[in-house]
């Protein structure tokens, strides 16, 4: 088994061949982020701790955390999953991990130096390999040089120099790249943070002033409204009004002309009486 061991102090690693199923023993059945006392791998190792990072099986498959087995399974991953990258957009996918128990199975096992021994080990400890990068963050180049919120950070990022050089024939001069720095606070800055929040106040107001107009014109309209149906409703009552006085002048009229035919017509039937009982 292949082990490739990390020191995050100095920014090194060392790969150890071992092929000895004794000195293994110590990190079968163990997980994922357990640590293990290396006294095992030789005197040179007494004292140090490493923890279990990850590893791959023999076909090339790797270690998962959380999935409790020694063996192979096959699981349906997504995008935030380890052991996973997504080709599309929502994509899922099933692929075969290995459990994160370790077993003899594996052919190259992922640990980190948690704590150092006595000794120091050549390649590992013993060499220091610098960052290449520097911080971006502001505040953690503030931290780096120990510096206050009154220093400007611009003067303390760290740059990189490129020598000059030759390449395809043309010689390009040497250049000096400086990170953009983020989460900086500049005078611009503040200036764009107040005309924000002017905007945002000014959006606000017009926005009210606009709601006030609109409701205005929303309580005009309905007392318009509703002064357009109560005038209808006496249009249409002064209508029927009229109607009823005309019916009832009609009905009075008739009945004025139906009183003389009536008593026409009783003084010819006591007439004919009369006239038939001096016959007889």
């Amino acid at each position: 088994m292949k082990l490739n061991i990390a020191y995050p102090n100095t920014g090194c690693q060392k790969t150890l061949e071992i092929d000895d199923e004794k000195i293994l023993r110590i990190f079968y059945e163990k997980r994922m982020a357990q640590e293990v006392e290396a006294d095992a791998l030789g005197d040179d190792w007494k004292g140090y701790i490493l923890r279990i990072t990850g590893g791959n099986d023999k076909q090339g498959f790797p270690m998962k955390q959380g999935v409790l087995t020694n063996g192979r399974v096959r699981l349906l991953l997504s995008k935030g999953h380890s052991c996973y990258r997504p080709r599309r957009a929502g994509e899922r996918k099933r692929k075969s991990v290995r459990g994160c128990i370790v077993d003899a199975n594996l052919s190259a096992l992922s640990l980190i130096v948690v704590k150092k021994g006595e000794q120091e080990i050549e390649g590992l400890t013993d060499s220091q390999v610098p960052r290449r990068l520097g911080p971006k963050r502001a505040t953690r180049i503030r931290r780096l040089f120990n510096l206050s919120k009154t220093d400007d950070v611009r003067d303390y990022v760290i740059r990189r120099t490129y020598p000059e050089h030759e390449k395809d024939g043309k010689k390009i001069k040497q250049r000096v790249v400086t990170p953009k720095i983020q989460r900086l606070v500049t005078p611009q800055r503040l200036q764009r943070k107040r005309r924000r929040i002017s905007d945002k106040n000014q959006r606000r107001v017009k926005r009210r002033e606009e709601q006030a107009t609109y409701q205005k014109l929303l309580t005009q309209y309905q007392k318009e409204q509703k002064d357009a149906k109560v005038a209808r409703r006496h249009s249409s009552t002064s209508v029927s009004e009229k109607k009823n006085s005309v019916s009832e002048k009609k009905a009075s009229v008739s009945e004025k002309k139906a009183v003389p035919e009536k008593k026409a017509a009783v003084s010819q039937k006591k007439a004919a009486v009369s006239k038939s009982a001096s016959k007889k």
